[in-house]
């Protein structure tokens, strides 16, 4: 509606991940160091954690895009599943023979048996699991037996978890503690700070082919970062709104006032304000 205003060539603040848009923040770059180095070390388990919208899911995608040439990747991203379920949806994604599986015993060794083919064949395997906060305690412990896969040198099985918070609640129960300590690198997601925010609106205007650097005003930008507590997918719903109700006054910059009024229509944005010497327009 506003791009031919603002003069875009796409829509710059999409609520879908899109590696097009990727702003590679410090936090975010570290977490990606943080699962090479993992990965590399050879360690079965892996833990991810960030508040809702702060890019798991991309950083998942980039880590399985880096990962696909020289490795065989799994993805499952909807973790809500029975433990034979997920047995069956981790033996599709690297093409273990499956059919007439009777039980989570039976599907395990099919999968062993999978996973020692391409272990001969020099294929390291990587299991990347979304919203792992979401998984059932007797298909987390079910989890923690395709971790326990291995030969006398390495890991079959290399197993990422991407989660809320709650997940690193869940982990820290008595019933949970076997797979907890087999979790050697955790790292959680920091929310992005005041230049932060700032420099990933300026960067995504920027790929969407915005000529303008200030389009939105200094007072704009730290209204977005404190409404949206530095979390991007927050920063991208305040941001697009912002620019409706600029575009619908027919402004050619996105000012404080315009921030306010999608802070107004948005249910998860922080209302009020800190006190600042200046604010800008």
């Amino acid at each position: 509606m506003y791009r031919k205003h603002f003069g875009l060539k796409v829509k710059p603040f999409g609520l879908t991940p899109d590696a097009d848009f990727l702003f590679g923040h410090a936090g975010y770059q570290e977490a990606f160091n943080v699962l090479l180095l993992a990965l590399d070390s050879g360690e079965g388990f892996i833990k991810i954690t960030g508040e809702v919208g702060t890019g798991k899911t991309l950083l998942c995608r980039r880590l399985l895009d880096r990962l696909a040439e020289e490795n065989t990747t799994a993805y499952v991203p909807n973790p809500l599943l029975e433990p034979l379920q997920l047995y069956r949806a981790v033996a599709e994604e690297i093409r273990a023979e499956f059919s007439g599986a009777v039980d989570s015993h039976d599907a395990l060794k099919r999968i062993v048996r999978r996973l020692i083919e391409l272990g001969r064949a020099g294929r390291r395997v990587v299991l990347c699991i979304d919203e792992a906060q979401a998984m059932p305690d007797r298909t987390l412990e079910a989890l923690r037996l395709l971790s326990n896969l291995e030969t006398k040198k390495r890991k079959l099985l290399h197993i990422v978890l991407f989660g809320q918070p709650e997940l690193d609640a869940r982990l820290a129960g008595h019933q949970l503690r076997q797979l907890r300590q087999r979790i050697v690198f955790s790292y959680q997601l920091p929310v992005l700070n005041r230049q932060e925010v700032a420099a990933y609106v300026r960067h995504r205007l920027k790929i969407a082919g915005c000529q303008e650097i200030d389009l939105f005003a200094p007072g704009a930008l730290r209204k977005l970062w404190f409404a949206s507590r530095g979390i991007p997918r927050l920063v991208n719903i305040l941001a697009h709104k912002a620019m409706l109700a600029a575009f619908g006054q027919g402004n050619d910059s996105v000012r404080a006032s315009h921030v306010r009024r999608a802070v107004a229509d948005t249910a998860d944005a922080r209302r009020g304000w800190l006190f600042l010497p200046f604010f800008g327009r």
